[in-house]
């Protein structure tokens, strides 16, 4: 039977989470306990966002979650005909950031617009253009109504708990991927400053984009440096976007040799109304029955786009570095996003949901870091400073969510909307290359090609890749890649569509084809489960057993019931 020790809401999860039978019948279950768990703590998540980390995460926030929806804004923009504009940018975001901050069981993950649903919008539009592209306003509504009743099911059916089989070969790649995307997306975008056949224009913009992003990654990692007093590093990294875009923004309007520039700004309509010429709500149900049925499989990729998209976000948020203490609830917050998507679809706005860059972020500017000085003593006998960062605690809040969400709804405002409408639109290039970077300097990808490229004598001792083969780590690698360049190139084309197959296809081909390929000794160092906070597995039904694991297990079991059958045939011969 199952395990239900972690059913009780005031029990602390433990190391004792165990592997669970399937909850696939058990209808509802993961809802309900998720629902269980967290609501004792909602009062603690109000009452502990009263502090200056809440603070400093809601700016911070407020712009990396507005300024790539406003990008990918741009770039469904320029695919769709400017059928996506601002308004509906900001009205997602909006939306998504006040359902999840107040009803959602993990507040931490940030939900608003991504660039692969951006990717996903315009590829339809590039396929009803082969057919009747007028369809595209009510197709797109059965596509998010769809999309809600596959995301219910999806809960109440517990299939969240399959979340707990991705491991870091499939979400490193993921990662990998969307940092890709970005970058792509911020080229495609910074080309649009050279349409109008002025160099000036198109080389000035590729300047502030560079220097926007140069300027944000600096920022940044000015918190691990040395530099300055612990207080100078905090504000300079906590503020990073805000500082850079109101610089950028202003040089963009300096005198002198800049004047004779002519940047191209972000574009603006009428507050709260939609960008085309339309009502909010269109009569969706006058589409043709057959093109309502041809919604559903699109509403499906959708579902599957997000299941994998939205959770590992999820994940990353509550990642193993992190100190979290208070329960996930991955079912309830799915069946959430069902909603969203209702709404979304019905209102013909952009469906959000987890942002796989920024959700790490928002974790990050809650946390408490302890900075400690290690001395290292040489062979000479000389004494080596070091600093250690060591995440303390985090902030297990709502009001940091919320109070964005608040902050978006501020900017859809006609005062707000003339001052984004100063910033120029080469800075969003600038925010894809930020945010990209990001997604892409840690990745496990890049750091097992730096560890194969890097010199024997100046590997560290004590780095876990040195035990098994550099054959076994090219060889793990090449799959990784092979799996990362399939999804990109399916993405520049229009058969887009299909990528969250190959998305999804990654966690079966992790379980079924790579320990055919490798030892479980080599599988052990080079991978490992991307659930591994046991707050995350108490909602995901428990800790499985590796394949790799699982077949040695079978097979040192038949191998021991040979011996017995051996030495029981050994005894009746004599």
């Amino acid at each position: 039977m199952a395990s239900h020790i972690h059913d009780n809401p005031h029990e602390r999860p433990t190391k004792s989470v165990l592997r669970q039978d399937n909850r696939l019948l058990h209808l509802g279950r993961g809802m309900y306990h998720d629902v269980r768990r967290r609501l004792p703590y909602y009062w603690s998540d109000i009452k502990d966002g009263l502090n200056y980390r809440t603070f400093a995460s809601v700016v911070r926030m407020l712009f990396v979650n507005l300024l790539p929806a406003i990008a990918f804004q741009l770039d469904m923009a320029h695919n769709t005909d400017s059928f996506f504009g601002l308004n509906e940018a900001l009205l997602s975001s909006a939306l998504a950031a006040v359902v999840f901050s107040l009803l959602s069981a993990q507040p931490l993950t940030v939900v608003g617009i991504t660039g692969l649903i951006s990717l996903f919008n315009y590829t339809i539009f590039h396929i009803l253009q082969l057919h009747d592209v007028s369809l595209y306003p009510y197709f797109m509504v059965w596509v998010g109504i769809w999309s809600a009743i596959f995301h219910w099911l999806t809960a109440i059916f517990n299939l969240c708990d399959y979340m707990r089989t991705v491991t870091d070969f499939s979400s490193e790649t993921f990662a990998l991927y969307v940092g890709t995307i970005y970058i792509i997306k911020g080229v495609e975008e910074l080309s649009i400053n050279f349409y109008d056949n002025t160099i000036v224009n198109g080389f000035a913009s590729a300047l502030v984009a560079v220097l926007y992003t140069l300027t944000v990654y600096l920022l940044q990692k000015i918190g691990a440096t040395c530099l300055f007093n612990p207080t100078t590093r905090t504000i300079l990294s906590d503020y990073a976007y805000p500082l850079a875009t109101v610089f950028w923004t202003g040089f963009s309007h300096f005198p002198g040799n800049l004047a004779d520039v002519d940047f191209i700004r972000l574009p603006t309509t009428k507050a709260f109304f939609p960008t085309a010429a339309r009502s909010w709500v269109v009569s969706f149900w006058d589409l043709p029955v057959k093109w309502i049925f041809v919604a559903a499989p699109f509403g499906f990729l959708m579902t599957l786009l997000f299941y994998y998209d939205h959770n590992v976000s999820s994940l990353t948020a509550q990642a193993r570095s992190f100190p979290l203490k208070k329960p996930a609830g991955f079912h309830w917050d799915f069946f959430l996003l069902g909603w969203t998507c209702l709404v979304a679809g019905i209102l013909n706005i952009p469906l959000p949901n987890g942002l796989v860059p920024q959700a790490p972020v928002h974790t990050i500017s809650l946390t408490n870091y302890e900075e400690e000085v290690l001395e290292l003593k040489t062979k000479d006998g000389e004494v080596t400073i070091r600093k250690v960062t060591t995440a303390k605690s985090v902030v297990e809040q709502r009001l940091s969510h919320f109070i964005m969400a608040l902050a978006i709804i501020g900017t859809m405002t006609g005062p707000l909307l003339t001052v984004l409408g100063l910033m120029p639109r080469a800075l969003f290039s600038g925010v894809f290359f930020a945010v990209g970077w990001g997604s892409i300097e840690g990745n496990g990808i890049v750091g097992k090609i730096l560890f194969l490229c890097r010199e024997a004598r100046f590997q560290s001792p004590s780095e876990p890749l040195l035990t098994i083969k550099r054959s076994a780590i090219a060889h793990y690698v090449f799959w990784q890649l092979l799996g990362w360049a399939c999804t990109v190139a399916i993405s520049q084309t229009i058969a887009a569509i299909g990528f969250p197959v190959l998305i999804v296809a990654l966690i079966p081909f992790r379980w079924v084809v790579m320990p055919r390929l490798f030892e479980r000794r080599e599988l052990q160092v080079l991978d490992r489960f991307t659930a591994t906070n046991e707050v995350v597995l108490v909602s995901l039904g428990g800790r499985p057993e590796m394949p790799e694991e699982k077949r040695e297990r079978l097979k040192l079991g038949r191998d021991e019931e040979g011996v017995e059958g051996n030495e029981k045939g050994e005894e009746k011969s004599d």
